[in-house]
């Protein structure tokens, strides 16, 4: 049976209060200014009207908005206590051995050393080792190459977190 109906989790979300509707938003990404474009966007139709709309504000983001928004983001392998999103986002990392670990903290530490930044990927269905592998092929990356990859994670990741918040029931 199919629907032309909102999903309950946006009606929910077009009605919020600006200030709560801007703390949900921030909580899915840290960037005050892509928060502000979705905010004046609202109400949205449908799931894809406001995943477009993450697309475009995403695509708008100044180097300091995307700053922000990874300054929020945990390194690869040590989310965030009390911090589910990441963790379940970095799922691939949980069942890691001891080495593997070592390894990653070691490459992550690199690469910020290397970008000033986390390593920052769409985590979500890898496993340590395939996160590990992307990390070591992008930490050779000239700068300008691998903020424009972080910009294309960043929003695979906003629009998997706006998936969750549109299909909340409750």
């Amino acid at each position: 049976m199919t629907s032309t109906s909102t999903p309950r989790g946006l009606a929910r979300f077009n009605t919020l209060e600006e200030h709560a509707a801007f703390a949900v938003l921030h909580e899915a990404c840290a960037s005050t200014a892509w928060a502000g474009r979705l905010l004046a966007a609202r109400p949205y139709a449908t799931a894809d009207d406001l995943y477009a709309a993450s697309d475009a504000a995403m695509a708008e983001l100044t180097g300091a908005d995307l700053e922000e928004a990874m300054a929020a983001h945990p390194p690869i392998g040590r989310p965030e206590p009390g911090e589910a999103a990441s963790a379940r986002e970095q799922r691939g990392m949980a069942g890691a051995s001891a080495g593997l670990r070592a390894e990653m903290l070691e490459l992550n530490l690199a690469y910020q050393d290397r970008f000033g930044h986390v390593f920052l990927i769409c985590a979500t269905g890898r496993t340590g080792e395939e996160m590990r592998d992307a990390l070591r092929a992008r930490i050779g990356n000239p700068p300008e190459r691998e903020r424009e990859i972080v910009r294309t994670e960043l929003g695979r990741i906003n629009r998997i977190r706006l998936a969750r918040l549109v299909e909340q029931d409750t």
